[in-house]
């Protein structure tokens, strides 16, 4: 089964740190972490997804950006993107982990979540509200 769930976006400070964390809060149990495609290496989470998180008492606090790396596919059950350009994107890092890639946004009718980066506040909630109800789905369907 699925005992580890990576997350992956772009730069690993908006949409993906808030995925991570909603699936933590969701399936305690896992294994979940983050990484993006282009990571900002250490840099925390964007502010306006950091007030968001926490309108909804949801913290993204301690986290750091981390780039996405084959060690890190291949130490995860499944890997889970916003985008589905992004599958691509980990398959050209890793080609073989494209049966263990799918969207976030998959149980949503494959929803794709836009990067909310350098956008408005309303943006970064739509962006919440996708990866918060997706985040539900799949706890649902893995705690089958």
């Amino acid at each position: 089964m699925f005992d580890s769930i990576l997350v992956v976006c772009v730069g690993n400070i908006c949409r993906s740190p808030t995925g991570e964390r909603l699936l933590k809060q969701a399936l305690p149990t896992k294994k979940i972490a983050s990484a993006g495609l282009g990571a900002l290496v250490g840099k925390p989470a964007d502010e306006t997804a950091i007030n968001i998180a926490n309108q909804h008492n949801l913290s993204l606090d301690g986290h750091l950006a981390q780039q996405l790396t084959s060690t890190l596919c291949r130490q995860y059950d499944l890997i889970l993107v916003m985008e589905k350009e992004h599958i691509d994107g980990v398959c050209r890092i890793v080609p073989e982990v494209r049966g263990k890639t799918m969207l976030y946004g998959h149980w949503i009718n494959q929803q794709e979540i836009a990067d909310p980066y350098r956008k408005s506040r309303e943006a970064f909630e739509f962006v919440y509200l996708q990866l918060e109800q997706s985040a539900q789905k799949w706890a649902q369907v893995l705690s089958r």
